[in-house]
């Protein structure tokens, strides 16, 4: 069954895909339990308010040795959510469950929690104030949204950190790989599409556990929770660094300078996970570099300010 997308222009979708001018509605997509980085992504959101008014977390289905399938993954993501919000003391921000499986289909939606409240809350927005979807997972709850109701399209803008740089030798990127249906909804709808790829982009967001002890270890439980997780997560952290990937969809939203970009063309995803780029397509925004440092000092700062 083929699903008939809204029509925009380029115009309009590059339009909505300029740096966010000032505080901008929110709802992140999240498989929270799979990594470290996404812990470290949804404290930044939630210590950013001055920019980003949170209004849910959809928890976002993934399988690998932390799960025993898609439907584990998700509920253990759920749970995490929970354990973090009851943290900092912010139950107030509503959670859903996400997908149980990855679409079946290229069209066939899973119905959820998180997907028809996300088709609820973007259609309540004004296409001119658009609702900004952050997805650091796999993008089956965001395209299950899509699919359910394309008129959203119209009203959202899609900020995903997936797959690799449109010139890495293949794209094999575990929340674009995991459901490649949804991946390619997102690509194939039309949807305003800020892309941050993982190698060669966010690639560059490595930390050490000497920088987490000395400046996040001190920003009360939220810094000792922080720094235990990335304590946790290797036994031997002689010159070791880690990438916390997903800080960088939460970086484009507070400060977009520090995440240059330019527009391409929407890419094809091939059945071997290689980029296919069709000079025809619509256009998304697609980040190129991130300035490390700048979104290191941005997230210890706030850390900082939070334990004072």
């Amino acid at each position: 069954m083929e699903i008939n997308y809204p029509a925009m222009t380029d115009g309009e979708r590059v339009r909505k895909l300029e740096s966010p001018a000032g505080p901008i509605k929110m709802v992140l997509d999240t498989d929270t339990f799979n990594e470290i980085d996404d812990q470290f992504a949804v404290i930044y959101a939630l210590l950013s308010p001055e920019r980003i008014e949170l209004q849910a977390l959809y928890a976002a289905p993934f399988h690998n040795d932390l799960s025993t399938g898609p439907k584990d993954g998700m509920e253990k993501s759920y749970e995490e959510i929970i354990r973090i919000l009851k943290l900092m003391d912010r139950e107030d921000v509503p959670v859903y469950r996400g997908s149980e499986s990855y679409l079946a289909a290229p069209h066939t939606p899973v119905n959820s929690a998180a997907a028809y409240n996300l088709v609820e809350r973007a259609m309540a927005c004004d296409p001119a104030d658009p609702l900004y979807v952050v997805g650091i997972g796999a993008i089956t709850n965001i395209a299950s949204a899509i699919l359910i109701e394309p008129r959203i399209i119209e009203r959202i803008v899609v900020v995903w950190l997936g797959g690799h740089a449109i010139d890495w030798q293949d794209t094999r990127e575990f929340n674009l790989e995991q459901d490649l249906h949804a991946s390619r909804v997102i690509f194939d709808s039309g949807v305003p599409l800020m892309l941050i790829p993982c190698m060669g982009v966010a690639s560059n967001l490595r930390t050490t556990l000497s920088e987490v002890r000395d400046y996040v270890l001190p920003s009360g439980a939220i810094g000792a929770y922080l720094y235990e997780t990335y304590k946790n997560c290797k036994d031997d952290h002689f010159a070791y660094s880690r990438v916390i990937w997903d800080i960088s969809v939460i970086a484009w939203l507070n400060q977009s300078n520090t995440v240059p970009s330019r527009l391409i063309p929407s890419p094809r995803i091939s059945a071997d996970c290689r980029w296919s780029v069709d000079s025809t397509r619509h256009l998304i925004r697609c980040a190129s570099y991130i300035d490390r440092d700048a979104v290191f000092h941005d997230l210890f700062t706030k850390l900082k300010m939070a334990s004072n």
